[in-house]
């Protein structure tokens, strides 16, 4: 793959997308529409299920937690209690139950809408703040997790050891107009056809632009 095929993959991934459920983070979005819930669904979505995620974010924002001062009023045990099972979910329980006092001092209380200014807030990575900025405040960014990693790198898109590598690759070939849905596109994809062990090769819409030495022929 060339960067002249990027707009022709990007309407197969697209047709793909349509066809299935969007990820978790798209639909809280959709069902909440507030840059925080993004911002807290996405620390949860972390080496998490999304159905795992789906139940920790129902639960969370039920008992108050789709606010900062929801937030707040929660302690780390209810915290635990809530967000298990999800992956690491001690650790995300205090960077949560640490996320309102944080924003508060460094920011006033308002979210910010910069990746650099998300990511000094407890709990956030670059791929947590960049999808934060793109689904949360629909702004140009690009969030680079496992899925979008492996893939551009089986496309030939990058050749990158590190998924930061990666972003900051995209950043400099990829057009801004495919940025916030570049992620939603490959992560769906990842989920759904492309499977890093058993990809399902047969019938893929992008399968003339792999390289992945997994790639069944």
């Amino acid at each position: 793959m060339t960067i002249k095929d990027i707009p022709a993959v990007n309407r197969a991934l697209k047709k793909e997308f349509k066809a299935h459920a969007a990820p978790i983070i798209e639909l809280i979005e959709a069902q909440t529409h507030d840059p925080f819930c993004v911002l807290v669904g996405t620390i949860l979505s972390a080496r998490t299920k999304d159905a795992c995620t789906a139940g920790a974010v129902r639960r969370l924002f039920a008992a108050g937690g789709d606010t900062p001062e929801g937030l707040d009023r929660l302690s780390v045990p209810e915290l635990e209690k809530l967000i298990f099972p999800v992956g690491f979910y001690h650790d995300k329980a205090r960077h949560l139950k640490a996320l309102p006092t944080a924003l508060k001092e460094k920011f006033g209380g308002t979210l910010p809408h910069t990746v650099e200014e998300l990511c000094e807030l407890p709990g956030v990575g670059r791929k947590t703040a960049n999808l934060t900025v793109a689904v949360g405040f629909d702004l140009p960014a690009i969030c680079v997790d496992v899925h979008v990693h492996r893939i551009c790198n089986w496309l030939a898109l990058v050749k990158t050891a590190k998924p930061v590598e990666t972003e900051m690759k995209l950043r400099e070939i990829l057009p801004v107009r495919y940025w916030k849905t570049w992620n939603s596109h490959l992560v769906s994809f990842g989920q759904t056809r492309c499977d890093p062990v058993r990809p399902r090769c047969d019938g893929c819409p992008i399968a003339s632009f792999c390289h992945s030495p997994k790639k069944h022929h």
